[in-house]
């Protein structure tokens, strides 16, 4: 049953000094000991020396590739874009091979879908199959980065590939079809090499997706008009997202989802995207059940986080489940941001989110709420899975404005307990919290109403 909590000051008993968050923020270097960047030999590959031409007109993929090849065949190193516009279709990244971006370049992808056949193994919206290459992609490679001062421009607009998601009541020439045949497919358990997508479904693919690969570096780089999830690492140990700049305002422009990955470090980032910021993944409904590896040991800290529907989102596509997440030293504001901290799952994805953790967290503002535990989004409780979200911290959270503090809202047959939020203040508070079928807790906080 669904509660409201009256607007007034908040103040319960203090817990013992120690808390099982403070225990558990121990592990984090722990985790960050066995997070490396990759080193690669010095040894760079100029693409303009494979036959690349700047001005953004001629297409360089053919070149580029040249460059790889070159680069992997000696030992590794780094394909250098020079300063400068270069045109090119998917690149496929090899172990050894840093794509170095100087300051001053930019890639811009084609927008003629057939850049990206033939069709590799992928996911779309976390169910595998064979679909158009992810922009930038590289799978089953150790040792593999996108660095630099450069720019990786998509070109997606309303024109090309994000028309593809299609509006209300919009059938034709969209991805609607297509995805309830894949969504079926992986229901009826129909193997993911007979499950081939490419011209005429109108799947987009990902910007840069590495796919079970060791070792993975994305820093430093701007990143804009992704036709839909910018940086998806899938089934990947050892990563780290570091200074990355993401303005992106597409639908489902994720601004990084890693999926089924250990050993995660995202850092010193701003993401300003048109869905969430960070949004931690693990498969969809049957099929990530199938493949059944959970997202483990992600660290977040030192971003800025502006648009998006969630600063930090843990699902929807979350059914191999989620544990310890740490966020801390972050900054959060925007009138389109909806949340600070988001786990969405329903009977249907099922999953099991524990762990995670949040703390010194600055919020200017945001639309909705600062916390989201969403187990009725879409399907809600029309299946046989039980979503659990249990042992969520928040600490120390400086909130300036935000309609409510809480908006949860769970079902009988789920689990969302041990949710607590410590030592926070909520400021310019105008509408009743929100708590439905869950144990969550205020505990040394204050909150002011709007006035």
């Amino acid at each position: 049953m669904e509660k409201t909590i009256p607007l007034f000051l908040i103040t319960l008993l203090a817990t013992p000094l120690l808390r099982a968050e403070q225990a558990e923020w121990a592990q984090v270097p722990e985790i960050l000991a066995r997070i490396q960047a990759p080193v690669f030999p010095a040894r760079d590959f100029v693409i303009t020396n494979y036959g690349a031409t700047a001005g953004g007109k001629t297409d360089c993929t053919v070149a580029i590739g040249r460059a790889i090849d070159a680069c992997a065949g000696s030992g590794g190193g780094s394909v250098v874009v020079p300063p400068g516009e270069f045109l090119t279709g998917a690149i496929h990244l090899k172990s050894g091979v840093n794509l170095h971006l100087d300051a001053g370049s930019t890639l811009k992808f084609r927008t003629d879908p057939r850049a990206y056949l033939p069709a590799v193994f992928s996911r779309f919206e976390s169910v595998e199959c064979y679909n158009y290459s992810p922009f930038i992609y590289a799978f089953g490679q150790n040792n593999v980065a996108v660095t630099g001062e450069g720019t990786l421009d998509g070109q997606a607009t309303g024109e090309n590939w994000l028309s593809w998601k299609g509006g209300k009541g919009a059938d034709a020439n969209t991805q609607k079809a297509a995805n309830e045949r894949l969504k079926k497919m992986a229901r009826d358990g129909v193997p993911v090499e007979q499950r081939r997508f490419g011209e005429g479904d109108y799947l987009r693919p990902n910007f840069i997706q590495f796919n079970r690969c060791r070792n993975v570096l994305v820093e430093g780089v701007y990143l804009l008009r992704s036709p839909m999830w910018e940086i998806n690492p899938v089934l990947c140990t050892n990563v780290i997202v570091r200074g990355v700049n993401i303005v992106s305002h597409g639908a489902n422009n994720d601004g990084c989802d890693p999926e089924s990955c250990r050993d995660v470090l995202i850092e010193k980032c701003l993401f300003d995207t048109g869905d969430d910021c960070i949004a931690i993944k693990s498969g969809r409904n049957d099929d990530g059940r199938r493949v059944g590896v959970p997202s483990v040991n992600l660290v977040i800290r030192d971003c800025t986080m502006r648009d998006g529907h969630a600063g930090t989102a843990i699902g929807s596509e979350i059914s191999g489940s989620c544990s310890n997440v740490f966020v801390e030293n972050c900054e959060m504001s925007s009138p389109r941001l909806n949340c600070a901290l988001r786990l969405k799952s329903n009977a249907v994805r099922g999953g099991v989110i524990q762990n995670i953790f949040m703390r010194n967290v600055n919020v200017g503002r945001v639309a909705d709420s600062v916390l989201q535990i969403d187990f009725l989004y879409e399907e809600g409780t029309n299946g046989i899975y039980r979503p659990v979200a249990r042992n969520v911290e928040m600490e120390n959270i400086a909130v300036d404005h935000t309609p409510r503090v809480l908006n949860v809202r769970g079902f009988p047959g789920a689990e969302i307990s041990n949710v607590r939020i410590y030592n926070s203040t909520f400021k310019q508070v105008a509408k009743p919290d929100v708590v439905q079928d869950a144990d969550v807790k205020l505990v040394n906080c204050s909150l002011e109403p709007a006035k």
